[in-house]
């Protein structure tokens, strides 16, 4: 190449790196879209980790280090009800049958320090897996033992509703694999067994527990059974074989007949119990063939079922290498950072006497609590929306007993994009939220929701493009709206009380594009009116696997094998700008303002979002993302309401991260031979991959005026901060 044309190639290149005319982004500084206080709205979540990773992160210098991100309040996230277990918070405590088994009720007196709390599996499960966790356990009802079995939730039944088991029919639904040919079933029942059950097979060509929508249930010619007698029958429902790959038995009339732990308890002689179920077909002579595939493991035939008994033994106690952190633990090791925290109650999988000595062994600490979140994850667990609500209402009224004036609120949906629907009810109507509200109105129990909760995980794993932060705005305020449309009021408070790019960990965390989204994530929260969001998750975690074996962590750092932090990740410096730069620390109420830029791609995108501030210093700040990862833009300020048109006047703060301050390089680019340094390959080896840069964020002053231009680095945040004047 010539001298000549190396020249023209590089001033090409110069050319394209930045816009050639400054663009406008304007503030609409004639009313506040919403308001919030930092200390409030922006936190960070701590949820269930290894007992090592508990152990290090709340020591010096790491929780000093995680601190910095500027996050303030932090919700306790609880996790035994993804993995179908019940929780012990409080490993003291006493069991509902003297013998030591039955239901577990923690200690409400203090005495000695709380430092890790467990998750104890539950024997009488009927789900082979579920949306929140593909753990190790298994289903009861195609388990090959006859002497374990499923049992339903007692709490839903009429003795603890106050409602007709009729309005709260259980269920159980096995899943074939393929269409295959049936036409009898055999149940062995345990006790109680349903007196009034259906058989019915599923005819969409959809799954019917993730696409509950797309086909309808369909009852087998002989499939209503009035007058079960229990013990193990064959069935024959139909008179021909019929192709299925769903079935679903769907009991209504239980025969309040106790187990063999007998009366003593009126939970052992409610719902129903099934031990084992068989499926298949019935020949001319008389002799019935079992399709199913019945072993201890995830290998047997999957099975889903509505709710799960919540009895157990000390002997179902779960892996003591992962744990709850202790509530002692948690609020005195200054995670907290002394303000109010949102705690949880298990609810799907415990009893509201559990729930409630939690609640009074708080108080009796004197810890600060802002919000109780009901459950987790009701949606992943397949419950209908009235089971979920009538354990709500009862675990509400076991609540304000001990405290009044506790603001309980929930379902904390998984991380969804759009409505959840569910079965129809005898109206049609599919809506889970709708139907949630239905019920509590019904009841005059509304008062008892004090905020609607949920989480946002917008972006399937291992399929996440660039392109994918363009949605980002459009995906969080939208599920605002559903939530409104179905029935959510619109003075109530809304919170993600979790969130993060997707459901699973990959290199992609590790990439500047975590970063530029998590702060449109953030700003388009708050500007659609979100009340408070909280990141997850706040403590350092160690790679894991992700897409195609390659490293993730949900964590802020990257840290060695005994978590001392290595290297702070692209979202450890935006939660900064997002904390420390954009808004003003404290106490302070913030209005936020509609911001809109006109920089867009061949395809209608738009390439630089903006957020505004009005801060109660005075301040505006203004937080610009710029979605370009090729390209900086060059932007002018206007802000434009009843004041006239104003702009940055004055000495301003400028704050940039983005791809000039950081880059991820995937081990694979790199071998450890040819690491300069010894801490170079120590990263590499430990995370397989290293960020060089690694920031800092970089920081100026400037005089600006109405005619200033300020740009915006190729996949970058940027927030100017300043007073406004005509000038």
């Amino acid at each position: 190449m010539t001298k000549e044309n190396s020249l023209i190639v590089m001033l090409v290149a110069v050319a394209l790196s930045c816009s050639v005319t400054a663009q406008t982004v304007v503030v609409d500084t004639a009313r506040a879209t919403n308001h919030f206080v930092p200390s409030e709205a922006l936190g960070a979540g701590v949820d269930r980790i290894s007992v090592a990773a508990i152990d290090k992160d709340l020591l010096q210098p790491t929780l000093e280090q995680t601190l910095a991100s500027g996050w303030q309040p932090v919700t306790y996230r609880q996790n035994t009800e993804l993995a179908v277990e019940a929780w012990h918070w409080n490993p003291q405590g006493t069991w509902s049958d003297k013998s030591g088994k039955g239901y577990f009720v923690g200690s409400a007196t203090p005495t000695e320090t709380i430092r890790y709390s467990y998750g104890y599996a539950l024997p009488r499960r009927g789900f082979t897996r579920n949306d929140g966790t593909d753990n190790a356990g298994y289903s009861r009802l195609t388990d090959g033992d006859v002497n374990t079995f499923w049992k339903s939730n007692p709490y839903l039944t009429e003795r603890f509703t106050g409602e007709s088991d009729q309005l709260h029919p259980q269920w159980v639904v096995l899943d074939l694999a393929q269409v295959q040919s049936v036409n009898s079933i055999q149940i062995a029942w345990g006790e109680p067994f349903a007196k009034r059950y259906t058989v019915q097979y599923w005819t969409g060509g959809d799954d019917p527990i993730h696409a509950p929508t797309r086909g309808a249930w369909q009852t087998f010619s002989d499939g209503s059974v009035d007058s079960g007698q229990g013990g193990t029958a064959t069935v024959r429902l139909a008179d021909s074989v019929v192709p299925v790959r769903f079935v679903r038995i769907w009991m209504t009339e239980s025969s309040n007949t106790c187990d063999a732990d007998g009366p003593a308890d009126p939970r052992n002689c409610v719902g129903y119990a099934i031990r084992e179920i068989y499926l298949g077909t019935t020949t001319e002579d008389g002799a019935f063939h079992d399709i199913l595939r019945h072993t201890p493991d995830q290998e047997q035939t999957t099975t889903y079922c509505s709710s799960v008994d919540p009895w157990h033994q000390p002997s179902d106690l779960g892996s003591t290498q992962q744990a709850q952190m202790g509530f002692d633990l948690f609020f005195t090791s200054g995670v907290t950072r002394g303000l109010p925290a949102m705690i949880p109650v298990a609810l799907i999988y415990e009893t509201p006497e559990n729930a409630a000595a939690e609640i009074a062994y708080v108080k009796k600490r004197g810890y600060p609590v802002s919000y109780v979140e009901m459950g987790e994850e009701a949606d992943g667990q397949y419950m209908l929306p009235e089971d979920y609500a009538a354990l709500y209402v009862q675990w509400a009224t076991a609540l304000h007993q001990v405290d009044p004036t506790l603001k309980l609120g929930g379902p904390s949906f998984q991380g969804v994009n759009r409505d959840i629907e569910v079965w129809p009810d005898a109206n049609g109507k599919v809506s889970w939220t709708g139907r949630f509200i239905d019920y509590l109105k019904r009841h005059d129990r509304m008062k008892d929701l004090s905020f609607f909760s949920f989480e946002h995980y917008p972006m399937d794993p291992c399929r996440i493009p660039w392109g994918m932060l363009y949605d980002e705005p459009e995906l969080v305020s939208h599920i605002l709206e559903v939530w409104h449309d179905d029935g959510v009021p619109a003075d109530m408070p809304m919170f993600i009380t979790e969130g993060n790019l997707s459901s699973a960990a990959s290199e992609t965390f590790q990439d500047v594009f975590a970063g530029v989204w998590l702060a449109d994530y953030i700003g388009a929260f708050l500007n659609a009116g979100g009340n408070a969001v909280y990141f997850f998750h706040y403590l350092p975690l160690q790679m894991e696997p992700g897409c195609n074996s390659s490293p993730g962590t949900f964590g802020m750092f990257t840290v060695n094998k005994d978590y001392e932090i290595q290297q702070p990740l692209p979202q450890f410096f935006v939660a900064q700008m997002i904390n420390l730069d954009w808004v003003q620390p404290g106490n302070g109420e913030h209005e936020v303002y509609a911001a809109k830029s006109d920089i867009k791609d061949g395809a209608g995108h738009d390439l630089v979002t903006a957020y505004a501030l009005k801060r109660p210093d005075g301040q505006w700040s203004l937080m610009l993302v710029n979605r370009d990862q090729d390209l900086a833009h060059k932007v002018r300020v206007s802000f434009q309401g009843r004041a006239g048109a104003l702009a940055f006047s004055g000495p301003v703060e400028i704050s940039t991260f983005g791809s000039p301050q950081y880059h991820w390089h995937p081990a694979a680019t790199r071998s450890m031979a040819h690491a300069e340094h010894a801490a170079e390959r120590t990263i590499v080896a430990y995370t397989r991959g290293w960020a060089d840069p690694d920031g800092p964020i970089a920081r100026t002053k400037e005089n600006a005026g109405k005619d200033t231009e300020y740009e915006l680095s190729a996949a970058s945040v940027t927030v100017i901060r300043g007073g406004v004047g005509t000038k």
